[in-house]
């Protein structure tokens, strides 16, 4: 027997072997079958209203937000970043009308308090104002940042400065269409990462200072260790999406070895795969492979869904937009023929992802992509059951960004760079 710490709860259970925890990952993050379900992420950084350089720490955010409790009013969940951002996990529902107007009922409820105690969410994805501060005290994050900062600055930046925009769509109906929706998602990354860039902004002593990169937060990504960050898909390929996942898995760098007491420090250079084969520094558990996946952040990963890592925050109520053309291109029929004929000579290499970060919609391959995926999107927008007011939400993003081969950072570029919501 060996102790493990669960989540609050000392609990005993037995070791796993290699074999087992490989086939148990295998087997849990890709489920297929009905129903389908969507559901989003939302992730902001948060600034002071006229002093955005000003710190806003993790227990001030407990404090504002203590009002809301556990559960949002639209049935999500609110947690805090360690740099404190805020981030909202939506309930799932079984489609996108039904999805967005509980979002919105959460995000109203958070912008509500936050701007009475003069705070307000920032319309970038990456803090350029202040230097990146972990202000969550829980060991998982302590170790993480050892970790980090032993390669350098980029994993307590991702940490503590960045912010994203999740969507999470079901895996498959069947074991073919889940492998057809991996490779689809692939393929999509590279132009996803260019519609939707949303950080031109980097951190500077004197005053944020404008980034050779549309997204900037890709950019941050991009440094961490390739082992934990890169798409499954670019490290794994010519097998089936489960095993690739649990190769992929199994052979990551352990971030964090949960203990009853003191450090959660994991052995430097250790991977799952060796603490399962070694057990040291102490026998590994099943609880220990569920949390080593969380440790996890590739572009795309499987959860039991297809959790879709790689946008950037978007400002304002932009985030309906990037939710609804993604899962359309994923989702519906039509979009998703014409995303796959769009996409086609596109891969998930870190090169390609690297340019479409730093040039956005400037490169004209990724230009006339976007528009073909913009225009398919906008052709479904009919069957995915949204009000009128979503609908001229993504008609009005679409003919802003995608169809002009433009992205939000153009317009942030060309915005005063103040942080606060405009």
């Amino acid at each position: 027997m060996s102790l493990h710490v669960g989540p609050g709860l000392l609990t005993e259970v037995e070791p796993v072997s290699e074999e087992d925890a490989e086939a148990y990952v295998a087997s849990v993050c890709f489920k297929t079958g009905p129903p389908k379900a969507v559901g989003i992420e939302v992730e902001h950084i948060v600034h002071r209203r006229g002093n955005p350089a000003a710190p806003v720490t993790v227990p001030e955010l407990r404090r504002v937000l203590d009002p809301l409790g556990d559960r949002l009013p639209g049935g999500g969940i609110l947690t805090l970043e360690p740099g404190g951002q805020v981030e909202i996990s939506s309930a799932c529902a079984p489609h996108l009308g039904e999805l967005l107007p509980r979002v919105r009922a959460d995000l109203t409820a958070v912008d509500r308090l936050l701007d009475a105690a003069g705070l307000a969410t920032s319309p970038a994805a990456l803090d350029a104002h202040r230097t990146p501060r972990r202000t969550l005290d829980h060991p998982r994050y302590a170790a993480m940042q050892r970790h980090f900062d032993a390669a350098g600055e980029a994993g307590r930046t991702m940490m503590c400065s960045t912010a994203s925009l999740q969507v999470c769509l079901q895996s498959g109906g069947s074991e073919r269409e889940a492998r057809e929706r991996w490779e689809r998602a692939h393929r999509l990354l590279p132009v996803l990462v260019a519609m939707f860039a949303n950080s031109p902004f980097e951190y500077s002593r004197r005053a944020p200072r404008k980034s050779r990169w549309k997204s900037a937060r890709q950019r941050v990504w991009s440094a961490i260790e390739p082992e934990r960050t890169q798409a499954v898909l670019h490290r794994v390929s010519g097998v089936e999406p489960a095993e690739a996942w649990a190769r992929y898995a199994l052979d990551a760098p352990v971030l964090c070895v949960p203990a009853e007491a003191g450090r959660w420090d994991a052995p430097a250079g250790l991977t799952l795969r060796g603490w399962l084969r070694s057990s040291s520094p102490r026998p590994a558990t099943l609880d220990d492979v569920d949390y080593h996946l969380t440790t996890l952040f590739p572009p795309i990963r499987p959860r039991g869904f297809l959790e879709l890592r790689a946008l950037d925050a978007q400002a304002g109520d932009e985030w309906e937009a990037a939710a609804v053309i993604t899962a359309a291109l994923m989702d519906d029929d039509g979009a998703a023929a014409a995303a796959d004929d769009a996409c086609e000579r596109f891969s998930p290499t870190p090169a390609t992802i690297d340019d479409a970060a730093r040039r956005g919609l400037e490169d004209p391959r990724l230009a006339r992509a976007a528009a073909q995926c913009a225009r398919a999107a906008l052709a479904a927008l009919p069957r995915l059951g949204l009000e009128d007011a979503a609908r001229r939400r993504v008609e009005r993003f679409a003919e802003s960004y995608p169809l002009r081969a433009r992205c939000p950072a153009d317009d942030r570029r060309l915005q005063p760079t103040s942080g606060e919501a405009p």
